[in-house]
C-alpha cells in the first residue's frame, strides 16, 4: 500500500504518478512513430498534413502533461531506491530521468517553435489556435528542426536505456524496482 513520504516510505509511486508516465510514455511514442512515418511521405499529401496535426496536438498535450507531472513531482516524493542498488546506479538512475525531464518540455517546445519559424501555425486538435512565439525564419527553421531531431533522437536513446535498465533490475537484479511503476509485477 502507498504511504505518504511523512508517514514512512513509500514501495510504489502514486497512482498519479503511475498514470502520468504511462499516458505521456504512449505518447511519446505514438508522436515519435508518427514523426518517422509522416517524414517519409512525399510531397504534401492531405495524409502527411494530417499527420503533422496529429504530431502537433501529441506535442501540446505531452508539453501540458509534462508540466502537471513535474509539479505532482515536485510534491510528492519518489519511493527510496533499493537498498542494495550501488551508488553510482541511483546516480545514473536521476540523471536519466532528470533528463527525461528535460527532453518532455524541450522537444514539444522545439517543435512548436519550429512550426513558428516555419510560418505554419499551430491549432491544437484543430480547435484552439496557438499564439505565435516568434516570427516566420527560414534560417532559424532549419536550425530549429535540427534540433528538434536530434532531441527526438536523444530522447529514443535515454528511453532504450530506461527500459533497458528496468528490465535489468526486474529479471538480474530482483530488487522489485519495476513493479514500483507496474504494481502488478512481483
Amino acid at each position: 500500500m502507498a504511504m505518504s513520504p511523512s508517514f514512512g516510505s513509500r514501495e510504489t509511486y502514486t497512482r498519479t504518478a503511475i498514470a502520468f508516465h504511462w499516458l505521456i510514455a504512449l505518447l511519446i511514442v505514438c508522436g515519435f512513430a508518427l514523426g518517422w512515418v509522416m517524414t517519409d511521405i512525399p510531397g504534401f499529401t492531405p495524409t502527411k498534413l494530417k499527420y503533422f496535426s496529429w504530431h502537433k496536438w501529441i506535442g501540446v498535450t505531452v508539453f501540458a502533461l509534462a508540466i502537471f507531472r513535474i509539479l505532482w513531482r515536485a510534491t510528492h516524493a519518489a519511493p527510496p531506491m533499493p537498498r542494495r542498488m550501488p551508488v553510482w546506479q541511483r546516480g545514473a538512475a536521476h540523471f536519466v530521468h532528470l533528463l527525461l525531464y528535460v527532453l518532455m518540455i524541450a522537444i514539444p517546445a522545439s517543435g512548436y517553435l519550429y512550426s513558428s519559424a516555419a510560418n505554419v501555425p499551430v491549432v491544437y486538435l484543430g480547435l484552439v489556435p496557438l499564439p505565435r512565439l516568434i516570427a516566420p525564419d527560414p534560417a532559424l527553421k532549419e536550425i530549429l528542426k535540427t534540433v528538434h531531431i536530434t532531441l527526438n533522437y536523444t530522447l529514443l536513446v535515454l528511453v532504450i536505456l530506461h527500459v533497458v535498465a528496468a528490465l535489468k533490475h526486474q529479471w538480474l537484479d530482483r530488487d522489485g524496482l519495476l513493479s514500483r511503476m507496474i504494481p502488478f509485477i512481483k
